[in-house]
């Protein structure tokens, strides 16, 4: 089975699982003088729950399933899925309310039962989630305390709204029906443990040291790490790991980053992070000798997937970092491809990687087109950004079969995309990894 026909089955599943309880909805009717409103109301709380109960599942970071997409796409889908399942969860009540007024009397504190309480607390923590995760920077919620409030906000949402299902029992009086309930607590339970204490447990008995820790251009450093009583995990040029520094991979405090080695040498492990967080404004600071848990790798971007002779990479920033790893590779395999690299960067004092991306010229058929925003006076190359006519001037003849590897600010990345479009470049060949996963 290839990499579309594993993608098809996997949606195949998560449309199954997410459509399972309107098909018990539609199986048996509903109370008398229901209604089509009413219904559809009834049907929006079902299929908003199925969807909460299925990002356990998105999230979870199961390889095999996350393969043909790529883990990235993933947690993308997740955050707009969200927003899909918040706003049926919200329509839910409103159309009740204005079927049936009298309703709005019931949620009063002196007078609302236990399993209404249960469904506002639940809307009230999807809520609260949702503002917590769209406006995290502006708020400026740490990303490791925004991870611990994410997941307890998660669980408390889904846990009240089976409650609030269970409790008004209308549409789960039948004990088949209430099997599918159980069964899909039980399993949100059951990849809440796996996740939390299974893959961690898994984790704490493989552990890497930090070798090295060097200092590069551009206010980014190098870790480079070691597998400490174990062989290290084989990895396609490209992908990434998410890495927890001196805590115990049960302390939620994991960051993700491109690996930035060669795959041809797993044995040693580089990731290369630039300071631009809490986080990684601290990297600097770590010290030879620390333990660090890898959870990876993950991710389908990368060259191993989409075999050619002619590469095109187009990095801005430190974003170059995934395609660091391709290009070593390539060089370790003594590829002969035709590789063209666009790096844009701020200034070429700060360019990532400066030196050793002009050796590698001599050890690939590689041709470099540097973008600066801010050019020295002597500068005689491209200045400004990746544009449709800078890409024009540059671009090989028969760009139309080459591949394309994508990675920067997303800007950059989408306005790329469109260029390529619409220059008759076919999607599939386009291959863009998104930075932002939270």
């Amino acid at each position: 089975m290839n990499y579309v026909q594993r993608g098809f089955f996997w949606i195949a599943v998560y449309l199954c699982l997410v459509l399972a309880p309107l098909f018990v909805l539609l199986l048996a009717p509903g109370p008398s003088g229901s209604g089509l409103w009413w219904d559809f109301s009834i049907a929006l709380g079902f299929a908003g729950t199925s969807m909460m109960a299925a990002m356990f599942i998105l999230t979870a970071r199961f390889r095999r399933a996350a393969a043909p997409f790529g883990i990235d796409l993933v947690y993308y889908f997740h955050r707009w899925i969200a927003l899909v399942l918040f706003l049926f969860i919200a329509v839910h009540p409103f159309i009740l309310i204005s079927l049936e007024p009298s309703l709005l009397g019931d949620l009063r504190p002196s007078v609302i039962s236990p399993h209404m309480l249960a469904g506002v607390i639940s809307v009230v923590a999807l809520t609260s989630l949702l503002v917590m995760t769209l406006w995290r920077q502006q708020l400026k919620i740490h990303y490791d305390g925004w991870r611990i409030w994410h997941a307890l906000l998660s669980i408390t949402a889904l846990v009240l709204a089976i409650v609030h299902i269970e409790g008004v029992g209308n549409y789960v009086s039948s004990p088949w029906k209430r099997l599918l309930w159980t069964t899909i607590s039980l399993s949100c339970l059951a990849i809440l443990l796996y996740a939390r204490l299974v893959k961690p447990m898994v984790m704490l008995q493989r552990p890497y040291r930090v070798e090295q820790v060097v200092q590069e251009r551009g206010r980014a450093w190098t870790l480079v790490v070691r597998p400490e009583g174990h062989r290290s995990f084989s990895f396609m040029p490209g992908q990434f790991v998410w890495l927890t520094l001196g805590n115990s991979p049960f302390a939620l405090k994991e960051h993700p980053f491109s690996i930035s080695s060669s795959a041809m040498q797993p044995q040693t492990i580089q990731l290369t992070i630039k300071e631009l967080g809490d986080f990684t404004s601290q990297i600097k600071e770590v010290s030879v000798g620390q333990t660090a848990y890898l959870d990876g790798p993950y991710g389908a971007f990368s060259i191993d997937r989409h075999p050619s002779s002619d590469y095109v990479f187009i990095a801005g920033g430190i974003g170059v970092t995934p395609i660091m790893a391709m290009l070593r590779t390539l060089a370790d395999r003594g590829d002969g491809s035709s590789l063209l690299l666009f790096y844009a960067y701020s200034s070429w004092e700060d360019l990532t990687f400066q030196e050793e991306l002009e050796s590698l010229k001599e050890r690939l058929n590689l041709k470099i087109v540097y973008v600066l925003a801010n050019p020295p006076k002597e500068w005689q190359g491209e200045i400004g950004f990746v544009t449709d006519e800078l890409l024009a001037r540059h671009l090989p003849s028969g760009f139309k079969r080459c591949q394309y590897y994508l990675c920067g600010p997303t800007p950059m990345t989408a306005l790329v995309e469109k260029t390529l479009r619409r220059h008759g470049v076919p999607l599939p060949q386009i291959h863009s990894e998104l930075f932002n996963l939270a």
